[in-house]
C-alpha cells in the first residue's frame, strides 16, 4: 500500500513539472501572438495596395513582363510550404503539410513537375524523413519573421522564375501557408504568386458606368513593372510569413492551454487516488490494531 502511495505522489510531481512547462509556453505564446496580430494588420494593407498597383499596370498596359506573362506550357511549378520551426502547436504543422501534399498531387495530375521550397524546420524534417528532394530551405524565423527573410525567399523565387526550365527554373510559383482568421480559427491556404493573375481593387463596369478606368503611367509601364513586381513578391511573401507566425502562436497557445488543463485534471485524479490509498492504509492499520487488542483480550 505504501508503494502505491509513493507511485501516485511521484506521478503528481511529474505532472506538476509538466504543467509548469506548458503553462509557461502558453503565457509566452499569448504575449507574442498580440504583436504577431498587429504585424499582420499592419502589413496586409500594404500588400494589398502593392497588388492593386501591380495589377493595374499589368492589366491596363500592353507591356509583356516576365513576371506577368502566362507561359504556354507549364512544365515545372514551385511549391513554397511555410511551416513552423517547432512543434507543440496542435494540428498547425500537420494541416499545412497536408495541404501542401494535396496541392502537389493536384499539380502532378496536371502534368507539372513540383519543385518544393521549404520554410520552417518541420517542413524540412517532413521532406527529409521521406527522403524527398527540395530546391531550398529557410529555417529559424517562423515565430518572428522579418522583411529580410521575405526578401531572401522572394529573390530566390524570382530568380528561378525568370530562369529557363531547362536550367532549373520554374514556370509558376504557389505558396501554401496558414491564414490567421482569429485566435480560434486558422486555415491552411494556397495562393498562386507568379505569374501575377489576380486583379484586386479593379471593378468591372456596371449599369452606372460603362467606361473602363483610364490610366497614365509615368515613367513607362516597363520601368514601373520592374520596380513594382519584385516589391509585390516580397510584400506578399512577408504577409504570408506573418500570417503563418500569428497562426502558429495562436495554435500553440491553444494547445498548451489544453495541455495545462489536462495536467490539472491528472493532478486531481492522482491526488484523489493517493488519498483513497492513504485512507485504505489507515483503515487497515486500525483494523490490525483492533484485531491485535482483541486477540490479547481473548488470550487473558
Amino acid at each position: 500500500m505504501g508503494a502505491q502511495i509513493r507511485e501516485y505522489r511521484q506521478r503528481i510531481r511529474s505532472v506538476s513539472a509538466t504543467k509548469k512547462i506548458t503553462r509557461a509556453m502558453e503565457l509566452m505564446a499569448a504575449s507574442r501572438v498580440v504583436k504577431a496580430q498587429q504585424a499582420v494588420r499592419e502589413s496586409t494593407p500594404y500588400a494589398r495596395a502593392l497588388t492593386r498597383a501591380a495589377s493595374a499596370v499589368a492589366t491596363y498596359s500592353d507591356e509583356d513582363h516576365p513576371l506577368t506573362t502566362e507561359p504556354e506550357d507549364v512544365k515545372r511549378a514551385a511549391l513554397v510550404v511555410i511551416a513552423a520551426d517547432r512543434g507543440l502547436a496542435g494540428g498547425y504543422n500537420s494541416n499545412v503539410l497536408k495541404e501542401g501534399e494535396r496541392v502537389a498531387a493536384a499539380l502532378r495530375d496536371e502534368g507539372k513537375e513540383v519543385v518544393p521550397y521549404l520554410v520552417g524546420r518541420r517542413a524540412v524534417s517532413f521532406y527529409s524523413f521521406r527522403k524527398r528532394e527540395y530546391a531550398a530551405e529557410w529555417t529559424g524565423s517562423s515565430e518572428k519573421p522579418t522583411f529580410e527573410n521575405a526578401r531572401e525567399i522572394g529573390e530566390r523565387l524570382v530568380a528561378d522564375f525568370v530562369r529557363d526550365t531547362q536550367d532549373g527554373g520554374v514556370d509558376e510559383v504557389h505558396i501554401v501557408f496558414t491564414r490567421f482568421i482569429s485566435m480560434v480559427a486558422q486555415e491552411a491556404e494556397v495562393i498562386r504568386l507568379l505569374p501575377l493573375e489576380v486583379v484586386e481593387g479593379v471593378e468591372e463596369p456596371g449599369e452606372e458606368s460603362e467606361l473602363f478606368p483610364l490610366y497614365e503611367f509615368e515613367p513607362n509601364p516597363e520601368e514601373l513593372l520592374d520596380t513594382l513586381l519584385p516589391r509585390y513578391v516580397n510584400a506578399r511573401i512577408f504577409n504570408c510569413l506573418l500570417q503563418a507566425a500569428a497562426s502558429e502562436l495562436a495554435a500553440r497557445q491553444r494547445a498548451m492551454k489544453s495541455a495545462t488543463d489536462n495536467a490539472e485534471e491528472l493532478i486531481k485524479k492522482y491526488t484523489r487516488l493517493a488519498n483513497q490509498a492513504r485512507q485504505a492504509e489507515i483503515t487497515q492499520e486500525i483494523s490490525e490494531i483492533v484485531g491485535g487488542a482483541s486477540a490479547l483480550a481473548d488470550s487473558k
